[in-house]
């Protein structure tokens, strides 16, 4: 299967020209020696000193079928227990790095790719991503997930030249890999309903395009997850398609908005473990968990506006003490605040949030019911509730009050504020 990047960029309905960066997208068997053929006869050719990162798990599931590129390559191989994209991570890779390297290749899951395209950017060099598991939607990125003294961020990240996904090595993953990668799709369902309710109720930038991209994604791994979950090599290749496509709507926008809302801010929060210690836990598994106590709470929100029990107030800040006590003692209070100046509810007016309150119970409405999401969640082998990535459930209550902080954008958590039902 080969994704024409070209039939994404292009004028849209929205009013913007959409600008992809990567030039091609290759995901089927053999995939590898169409990459050995761009680095000796094709566009990769010219780059003479590349440095390829893995860890050791990608290292091991790839030494013999990529034999001939490491052998091309700078080779770093990270340690794969407790690896994180932070800043520990960065300072190793550049301390590794020779002065020429004029090429990255990131062969690996999510982590590796964060690292390699956050790398390539501070240092203004292509990369060339080569994912061995379909586990997260960030091969195609423009968004590296950093975690920087202490602070969860979403930074600016270099895109992909080339994305050579091969088959005979991403199908034959874990299956709790790819278990996580069908949670990193499902959580689209809330943040594109995140997306739509602050463009009701804001002048932020919307469009219809990106997110039929990203239904478009969510329909292929909602139509194939029993096969996907009995690892079925045409259901994993749907799968990995469905991750890039979520990647190339973050291409499209310049950020990470049409992939991430509420549920990926609960993430980040756990991820800073203000609430909780460390969860041994993928990053998609976290995020089944978080789309869950997400879809909770916004079903309860359409009920009580249902039942014209949902009443708007204006926003007052009652979490002062909280966000001094829970973040302070992680030492990242200054930067929680930074991040949250100038604060986003005191642009929304009580008359126009009232106002919007039956479209928002639409779009509600609209998002699966909470059975049909654990069901699917359950199909395709992803966990679903707090306590399966190790958080106790009397978190969840401090968690959504908490979690908007972690991220200056609007969501119908943050909106929450200004609601009582």
């Amino acid at each position: 299967m080969r994704v024409d990047a070209d039939d994404f960029a292009r004028p849209c309905s929205c009013g913007r020209e959409h600008h992809i960066d990567v030039k091609e997208i290759i995901i089927e068997s053999g995939a590898i020696g169409k990459l050995e053929k761009e680095m000796s006869d094709g566009d990769l050719k010219e780059y003479i000193s590349p440095l390829l990162i893995c860890d050791t798990n990608s290292y091991k599931v790839t030494e013999e079928l990529m034999e001939d590129i490491y052998d091309r390559c700078q080779v770093l191989v990270l340690d794969a227990e407790d690896l994180e994209a932070d800043e520990r991570a960065v300072e190793i890779v550049e301390n590794y790095m020779e002065e020429d390297i004029d090429l990255v290749l990131a062969v690996g899951a999510g982590t590796i790719h964060d690292l390699s395209r956050f790398v390539a950017h501070q240092y203004r060099i292509p990369f060339v991503s080569v994912p061995t598991a379909a586990s997260s939607d960030g091969f195609a990125s423009t968004v590296a997930d950093m975690t920087w003294n202490g602070m969860k961020k979403a930074v600016k990240a270099e895109a992909p030249l080339y994305v050579f996904a091969d088959t005979d090595i991403f199908a034959k993953a874990p299956k709790r890999l790819t278990a996580a990668g069908v949670s990193d799709i499902l959580g689209k369902y809330i943040a594109l309903a995140d997306w739509k309710i602050s463009s009701l109720l804001t002048d932020e930038y919307y469009c219809a395009e990106v997110v039929n991209l990203e239904t478009r994604a969510l329909r292929v791994v909602k139509d194939n997850l029993k096969e996907i979950a009995a690892g079925e090599v045409d259901a994993c290749e749907k799968l990995m398609y469905a991750l890039v496509l979520s990647g190339l709507s973050m291409q499209m926008t310049g950020n990470s908005r049409p992939a991430s809302g509420a549920e990926h801010h609960l993430v980040h929060l756990w991820d800073m473990e203000v609430l909780n210690g460390h969860l041994d836990a993928l990053h998609g598994e976290k995020v089944s968990a978080g789309t869950m106590v997400a879809l909770i709470e916004y079903k309860k929100i359409a009920d009580a506006i249902r039942r014209k029990n949902c009443k708007v107030h204006p926003h007052i800040e009652e979490d002062r003490e909280f966000l001094q006590s829970a973040f302070g003692k992680k030492g990242v209070l200054n930067a929680i605040e930074k991040e949250n100046a100038p604060e986003l509810l005191d642009e929304i007016s009580t008359r126009q949030l009232s106002d919007a309150l039956p479209e928002i119970m639409q779009i509600i409405d609209a998002l699966p019911a909470v059975t049909d999401m654990q069901e699917m969640m359950s199909k395709a082998g992803c966990v679903s509730r707090v306590r399966d990535i190790g958080l106790p459930g009397e978190a969840v209550s401090d968690s959504l009050r908490l979690a908007p902080y972690t991220r200056r954008r609007m969501s119908l958590l943050r909106l929450r504020k200004l609601l009582t039902y």
